[in-house]
């Protein structure tokens, strides 16, 4: 077999790639390789979510971020919207009022990197108005952030949260979309062209004089091909081990369970919602004592970390997750059981929405799914060239791959092209690491938002 292009992996990130290689370069031999169907192992279990809402050092995630939310609203425009791409935001709450002075610090901070201005709500005449968000669609819709510190404004606009809550952050250039539509959407028109998939595994990679040139397949294909790309997902390193090299990556499990909200504790309306709150999970006494007599379940007494987040989804649905197990881990498949994640995430997310609490007594069936954070020690994903003439690297998409999958291919094709990449195409290259003064940076800078 032949190909200008071989792409180990067909999730988002490969079949993205796919899609601005053939579609938008115009290099349309090129062939998604994967052992699975395409969109199948973690990017059809993405909470779905995107953002540029993205505190850090700099303005390059903002720019990556903006970007590739510019070409979901292309794509939805070109596609009527197949995958129902919406711009309700995302709502950070607090009921610490020492959480307030961080809300403001971190919206002047994303209104110097371009996501947006910011406008507080402080319940005074001259404040600016606030615009509601709408349920559907993504046009006519603020950028940037409103910070609500009126409590009559907050419970006008959203009642279900806690009566605690001291303030609310909306950011605006956020919602959801349907992943699986999207990816649906980019390989039919990637197809249209001339991709072409193969459900196998990459089993090695030929290289000649230090260049790649050939692939080959657990099927006993060879693929003759000058350029391959590593597309992985969470088996990024595994493929990078072909090439005799290791990524300065990690992965931890993030694991999200949903339920029918038959109660409609949620308003189906609703945006994305995050505590931005510590918390210590509401035990009853006797629940204390029970949990307290077992080593296995005593941590449920403990503090536990912010971030539980939530959102409707379909008709009746809750989506829950709450990262508070983050520790680096081997990526293995099936993912591993938490039998305490659906009592843990639900009274964690009633801390914010108190309604959430009648189902405590008896929760309805839950289903859960979810994968792995493939991510670097700063959070940035990796796209650009190995060092090895005709291998590149998409990956390291931490969670943000369906919101970031855009940009990060048109990138990688910029890549793969040649011709003039964006300015912040040097914060996401592998290379960054071989500069001592990243290095040093690296060790200065603080949380990049990443839930």
């Amino acid at each position: 077999m032949q190909a200008d292009v071989v792409i180990c992996g067909a999730g988002i990130a490969g079949v993205t790639a796919a899609y601005f290689l053939a579609v938008k370069q115009g290099i349309t031999d090129v062939l998604l390789v994967d052992e699975r169907p395409p969109l199948t192992l973690t990017s059809d279990k993405s909470t779905e979510a995107y953002r540029n809402w993205w505190p850090g050092p700099d303005g390059a995630m903002v720019a990556l971020m903006n970007r590739s939310i510019d070409w979901l609203e292309q794509l939805a425009d070109q596609s009527d919207n197949r995958f129902l791409l919406n711009r309700r935001g995302y709502v950070y709450a607090t009921a610490n009022p020492a959480q307030i002075e961080n809300f403001k610090q971190q919206g002047e901070t994303a209104v110097s990197q371009g996501a947006g201005p910011l406008r507080i709500h402080g319940g005074q005449p001259t404040d600016p108005p606030y615009q509601p968000l709408h349920g559907e669609g993504y046009h006519d819709q603020p950028n940037g952030a409103d910070l609500l510190l009126d409590p009559a404004l907050m419970q006008q606009h959203f009642p279900y949260l806690s009566p605690r809550t001291t303030a609310v952050l909306h950011a605006r250039r956020c919602g959801w979309f349907s992943g699986q539509q999207l990816g649906a959407y980019l390989l039919e028109e990637a197809r249209a062209v001339g991709v072409r998939f193969v459900e196998a595994k990459v089993t090695g990679v030929g290289v000649e004089n230090g260049r790649v040139h050939q692939v080959q397949l657990n099927t006993s294909q060879t693929i003759n091909t000058p350029i391959f790309v590593n597309a992985a997902g969470p088996l990024v390193n595994d493929v990078a081990g072909l090439l005799g090299l290791e990524l300065p990556i990690f992965s931890e499990l993030h694991i999200k369970m949903s339920f029918r909200d038959h109660l409609a504790m949620l308003p189906r309306e609703a945006p994305l919602l995050i505590w931005e709150d510590a918390q210590t999970l509401p035990w009853s006494d006797e629940e204390r004592e029970f949990l307290a007599a077992d080593p296995e379940t005593r941590w449920l007494l403990d503090p536990l970390p912010a971030s539980v987040h939530c959102r409707p989804e379909g008709g009746d649905q809750i989506l829950i997750l709450w990262p508070y197990h983050a520790q680096p881990v081997d990526p293995v498949f099936p993912l591993p059981d938490d039998p305490f994640f659906p009592e843990v995430a639900l009274r964690g997310m009633a801390t914010m929405i108190p309604g959430l609490a009648a189902y405590f007594e008896r929760l309805p069936p839950v289903y859960i799914d979810g994968g792995y954070y493939t991510k670097t020690v700063e959070n940035r994903p990796l796209v650009g060239p190995l060092p090895l003439d005709g291998a590149y690297l998409i990956g390291a998409l931490s969670g943000f791959g369906l919101m970031a999958a855009c940009a990060a291919a048109e990138l990688l094709a910029g890549h793969i092209a040649g011709g003039q990449l964006p300015a912040y195409a040097p914060a996401f290259v592998l290379s960054r690491y071989d500069d001592p003064a990243y290095q040093q940076q690296l060790a200065a800078w603080g949380g990049t938002g990443q839930l």
